[in-house]
């Protein structure tokens, strides 16, 4: 925990200006939950000048000259490596050096930009017509490269973009790991498919009213640790997280009454990214050493919580009976029967569906669309023809509209242009750091089989979550696991568990 009365006049005045600029994107986040969830329609025009402003002041705040003054003689003080102030001051460095090249103006316009493409989105899936969406994504696209060209980069302006989610990452270092990745889970997916051909893809479809599932999804997200008191779950069109501040962390997910499944993982992913929101300090709330490191970091919690624990036969052992009180048609079936049909794997066409195998080709997919679209070497209307072509040929399924294929998402939308990457990113972080945690605490497969998940969620705290962004994140992810990122864990660990 910082505590700014035993630090520098320069570093306490960093720390105010860090709270006040966390008060304006509270609020902007609050905003844009609501935006995402129970907002008038006839409320956006208004909404998009509120969050312009908010986003607009809360940056003018950071990139004024004191502040850079500020950072600058608190380099000059002699803060231990690893203190609380040295992390801070590190980060800040970075994020100013790279906030100074863009102006409050275009960070307003963007705003406006993609509060309307959300609305845009929304009303093109909803509609399966990509025409609807078209002319929002080319001012999202014109933006997003207006802002790498400004930040500046090495290679390729997808590179400047990455950095915003992943500091450190590059696109020739992603196109290595999918490169690695891509091939290994060709090898998966042959015998994967083959042993799940007997399970029917429509086994567990049957009637599961929306208050059942919210009902059973609280329960399990009680369960692996998410504080309800600091936190709610309700309807979307596409599932997220959103830290809104101290004791403030809300869920979101969709529902089908004919699946309970897509909003138990739905729930189980974002409690995920909700426990490492949880897990951070409160008291250093909008400071780097508050805040989390990056996406794939960010990721790796969902995605563990969501496969690793939540796909696992021994979850369904443990669930099966409470599962059954909520939705009676499911005592028909075993804990083994369930377990098997949500670990069946299958081609399909949604990403958030995916099985595991299958999940990050789904992200290579979007990730060499993006590369394209902000080098200049596709063009937006010609996204839903060549995403149909190339899923086609990764998949050898026939897109059936667009709102199977590439309106599914809503990351263009929002201008989350390098996110995608993440997702897998995060995915091996997930294996290593389960892998880790297995060797670390030899009881954790019984404790995980009993329902006993605070074992585990401990050991995240202690190794992940406390952290923040006082180390890089790979810095971070070599101190839990003992190892930089790489694909090894996480293809052992799908090769295992599909097709050994």
């Amino acid at each position: 925990m910082t505590r700014p009365s035993e630090s520098p006049a320069c570093y306490q005045k960093l720390l105010r200006r860090a709270r006040e600029i966390a008060l304006a994107n509270s609020a902007a986040n609050a905003l844009t939950w609501d935006l995402e969830t129970y907002m008038p329609a006839k409320s956006l025009p208004y909404r998009a000048e509120q969050l312009a402003w908010l986003t607009g002041r809360a940056h003018r705040q950071f990139i004024a000259r004191q502040v850079g003054e500020w950072i600058s003689e608190c380099e000059q003080q002699e803060f231990a490596p690893d203190s609380d102030e040295a992390g801070n001051v590190r980060e800040w460095r970075r994020q100013y050096n790279r906030a100074t090249k863009i102006s409050g103006r275009l960070v307003e316009k963007l705003e406006r930009v993609r509060t309307h493409a959300r609305a845009a989105w929304q009303e093109a899936r909803q509609q399966s017509k990509f025409a609807l969406f078209k002319p929002h994504l080319d001012k999202v696209l014109a933006l997003t490269r207006q802002m790498a060209e400004a930040w500046g980069y090495k290679e390729s302006p997808y590179d400047a973009l990455v950095e915003g989610y992943e500091p450190g990452a590059t696109t020739a270092q992603l196109r290595q790991i999918f490169s690695e990745l891509r091939p290994a889970l060709a090898t998966i997916l042959a015998p994967a498919a083959a042993r799940s051909a007997a399970i029917s893809v429509d086994l567990l479809q049957g009637d599961y009213p929306v208050p059942a599932q919210q009902a059973f999804n609280r329960k399990v997200a009680e369960a692996i640790g998410f504080d309800f008191e600091a936190g709610r779950i309700d309807p979307t069109t596409h599932p997220f997280c959103s830290a809104v501040g101290p004791g403030d962390c809300r869920l979101t997910t969709r529902y089908d009454e004919k699946d309970f499944v897509s909003s138990l993982y739905s729930v189980l992913h974002e409690a995920g990214h909700g426990l490492y929101e949880q897990g951070l300090d409160p008291a250093d709330f909008g400071t780097p050493n508050g805040t989390y490191v990056s996406l794939a970091i960010h990721e790796s919690q969902s995605r563990l919580w969501e496969n690793h624990v939540g796909r696992s036969p021994a979850f369904w052992a443990h669930w099966h009976p409470v599962a059954c009180e909520h939705f009676p048609g499911l005592k028909k079936f075993s804990a083994e029967q369930i377990s098997a049909a949500v670990n069946r794997v299958s081609p399909s066409f949604i990403r958030v569906d995916a099985d595991q195998v299958t999940y990050d080709l789904h992200i290579i997919l979007r990730f060499e669309i993006e590369v394209k679209l902000v080098e200049g070497t596709l063009k937006t209307a010609d996204v839903p023809a060549y995403w149909n072509e190339q899923f086609e040929k990764m998949f050898g399924l026939a897109v059936p509209n667009d709102a199977a294929g590439c309106l599914q998402d809503t990351h263009w939308a929002i201008a989350a242009i390098g996110y995608f990457p993440t997702y897998t990113l995060g995915n091996l972080n997930a294996a290593q750091l389960m892998r880790r945690a297995m060797a670390e605490n030899p009881g954790l497969d019984g404790q995980l089989a009993e329902g006993d998940y605070k074992p585990l969620l401990r050991w995240l705290r202690e190794k992940i979550h406390r952290h923040g962004s006082r180390h890089t994140p790979q810095e971070l992810i070599r101190l839990a696991t003992g190892k930089p990122t790489g694909i090894g864990d996480h293809v052992e660990y799908l090769r295992a568990k599909f097709a050994s």
